[in-house]
């Protein structure tokens, strides 16, 4: 009995060391009459290969950590997956209307909730494994 468990916890482990290392990119999505280059499009992060001590910094210029006025800026190809980062406001950025923390299920679901937000032009959302690092953003193009 005590060996069965030794094998179930290697296998187990092994499991999620897997699922922690593997690092997939999810097909893009559209947005509402969103230029190729607007962030619209889901975007799941590799999860980290350790466990994490401490929270990141909010210093990073990640859009996870993108506050309501704040401005990101599309880093992605042109009419390809969008890579969004937070920057300072200007010409050909992004400006955060609204931010919806939580679940979401996707294009649908960020449609559903930009469409109640007045002068959006484009939405954004991240949906991971993990729903309580999931949003939504509701930007309108600068």
């Amino acid at each position: 009995m005590l060996a069965t468990l030794v094998v179930l916890a290697l296998v187990g482990g092994a499991a999620v060391w897997y699922l922690l290392r593997q690092d997939d990119d999810p097909p893009p999505a559209a947005g509402p009459a969103a230029p190729s280059a607007a962030p619209t499009a889901e975007d799941t992060p590799a999860a980290p290969t350790t466990a994490p001590t401490a929270p990141a910094p909010e210093s990073s210029a990640d859009p996870r950590f993108v506050k309501v006025g704040q401005c990101v800026r599309n880093e992605g190809p042109a009419g390809g997956k969008p890579k969004l980062l937070i920057s300072p406001c200007g010409p050909k950025t992004y400006e955060v209307l609204r931010r919806f923390d939580g679940q979401t299920s996707g294009e649908k679901d960020a449609e559903a909730k930009c469409a109640k937000v007045t002068g959006y032009t484009n939405w954004y959302f991240f949906d991971s494994q993990l729903d309580t690092l999931d949003f939504v953003l509701c930007l309108k193009l600068r």
